[in-house]
């Protein structure tokens, strides 16, 4: 197997919502795995079964890997720009589909999705989950 990164995200308790939403709006291909899943026996605590343990979701250009995050008593604010992920798209019209999407979903708008001082296109929109979501465009499909 050779070396990789992904984007690892641990939400409270929305890990599998998070997951199939952000699956129904990229695509992709998503596999979940519970704790109940697995076989938990020498395990030092007692998680929920229906918790996520690990989730996948691959896409075209790369991975978003999460899990729900155990209660270790932090408090750990999600919507911020902690929890960004920047999705360059192949043109501004594809950003501003899923920019559209988020938003319809009950996103909301961070920065309005426009063209920036170097060129391209570049705006963020917080999804329902509280994770900042960064699209970017070339300009070359409208100047």
């Amino acid at each position: 197997m050779t070396s990789s990164i992904a984007t690892y995200i641990a939400l409270p308790g929305t890990t599998a919502e998070a997951m199939e939403h952000w699956h129904e709006v990229l695509g992709g291909e998503l596999e979940v795995i519970r704790y109940g899943d697995m076989d938990l026996q020498g395990m030092p605590f007692a998680p929920d079964p229906q918790s996520v343990a690990h989730a996948t979701l691959t896409l075209p250009g790369g991975v978003i890997s999460g899990g729900d995050a155990m209660d270790d008593g932090n408090d750990y604010p999600l919507t911020g720009t902690a929890y960004s992920l920047l999705y360059t798209a192949e043109g501004p019209e594809e950003a501003r589909t899923l920019f559209q999407k988020f938003l319809d979903a009950g996103g909301t708008v961070g920065m309005p999705l426009e063209q920036a001082p170097w060129g391209g296109w570049y705006g963020t929109v917080f999804d329902r989950f509280g994770v900042m979501w960064a699209f970017s465009a070339d300009s070359a499909e409208e100047d």
